[in-house]
């Protein structure tokens, strides 16, 4: 696999969606710790990593955080993985356990398949500002 760095997380998103753009700079913004890097699941990386961890790119319309030689979450394991690694106040996000996965998934995926009609979508994926640009190890 490609030389990713084991230090951080890597969060996979959808780079054309609003909400998950918003989610992004949501994320980087409470990211005291620096633990996290970004990929959209278009670029050339993105879909290296998807192959590298046997998701089909297909099926995919999920968040998707990576743990290099780890582990790898999607869907409402994922959200709830990445607050709990925000801490502060956002740990409590981690109480949304109790609930069944398979309800938090269905929630996950009726939210996922509105995301472009109730919050659009962009032509192109986002290009980081130069402030940014190291939190994002590939965008294309």
């Amino acid at each position: 696999m490609i030389d990713l760095p084991k230090d951080k997380k890597i969060i996979l998103f959808d780079g054309v969606c609003n909400l998950c753009d918003a989610a992004v700079q949501f994320v980087i913004k409470h990211d005291t710790k620096d633990l996290f890097r970004f990929v959209a699941l278009q670029s050339n990386l993105g879909q290296d990593i998807l192959n590298h961890i046997g998701i089909q790119a297909k099926n995919i319309d999920s968040v998707i955080l990576y743990e290099p030689g780890i582990a790898y979450y999607y869907k409402s394991a994922a959200a709830l993985k990445i607050c709990k690694n925000l801490g502060g106040f956002f740990h409590f996000g981690t109480i949304f356990k109790i609930i069944p996965t398979g309800l938090s998934n269905l929630l996950y995926d009726y939210i996922a398949k509105n995301r472009y009609t109730w919050y659009g979508k962009k032509e192109n994926c986002m290009v980081p500002t130069t402030e940014l640009k190291s939190k994002f190890l590939v965008m294309e």
